[in-house]
């Protein structure tokens, strides 16, 4: 067990996180809720409801879709861009591109102990070689149809507290509701994935493999602590 801990120490400390924080979200986004019934004079609803309420699925969903949009993006865009004394970018001699069979080590080029599928040809390989991207995009598209469809139900809701009519999903999706909702996440996670790509060419973390070497210097590209 403490072998186990000690070797998954980074996946294991984010999912407790992780779970820490939907839990702590779902507490206060349900006082929040219930405050907001006061306002109009509705009933309170019970914890177990709110977490499977619109309200709740489209504030989590919202935030999801957009992480995996995120790492979707860079896992793509590193493949062609570089970004000179980046650790975050390819080698500057590497140049932008998908690399050699000898550099991405498939094919003939596999060793003994690499995976079975980077051994082999054909459509088993070129999913392989593709696969954190296609998961990636699997996992963003689905949880942003997600966050249509729950966002829909909660704009609909409101609308029905106005005496207006529901919407369809069609309609919802062209909505600025829908779209503020989206890009609000969206531009906060192109800031921050920009932001560690350029200010990690000039600034340093001891002991990090996202941060160069203290005594790198500067133009160093692709080099990780």
């Amino acid at each position: 067990m403490r072998a186990f801990l000690k070797h998954n120490g980074l996946s294991i400390f984010f999912l407790g996180l992780f779970v820490a924080a939907v839990c702590l979200q779902a507490l206060a986004g349900h006082a929040d809720f219930n405050e907001q019934q006061d306002f109009h004079g509705d009933p309170h609803i019970s914890l177990a409801r709110y977490v499977v309420s619109s309200e709740f699925g489209v504030a989590v969903m919202e935030n999801w879709q957009s992480e995996y949009l995120q790492f979707t993006l860079f896992i793509v865009l590193t493949v062609w861009l570089l970004q000179r004394g980046s650790p975050e970018s390819k080698e500057l001699e590497k140049g932008g591109g998908v690399e050699s069979d000898k550099d991405q080590m498939v094919g003939e080029h596999a060793t003994k102990d690499s995976p079975r599928w980077a051994r082999v040809d054909g459509l088993r390989r070129r999913i392989y070689e593709n696969s954190l991207v296609l998961v990636m995009a699997t996992f963003w598209i689905g949880t942003w149809f997600a966050q249509s469809v729950t966002g829909r139900v909660e704009y609909n809701a409101t609308r029905l507290d106005h005496q207006l009519d529901p919407v369809s999903w069609g309609e919802y999706v062209t909505r600025p509701d829908f779209w503020e909702r989206t890009l609000q996440n969206w531009q906060s996670e192109f800031l921050a994935v920009g932001s560690m790509a350029i200010l990690a060419v000039y600034l340093r973390q001891r002991g990090s493999p996202e941060s160069k070497p203290v005594g790198a210097p500067h133009h160093a590209t692709g080099v990780e602590g």
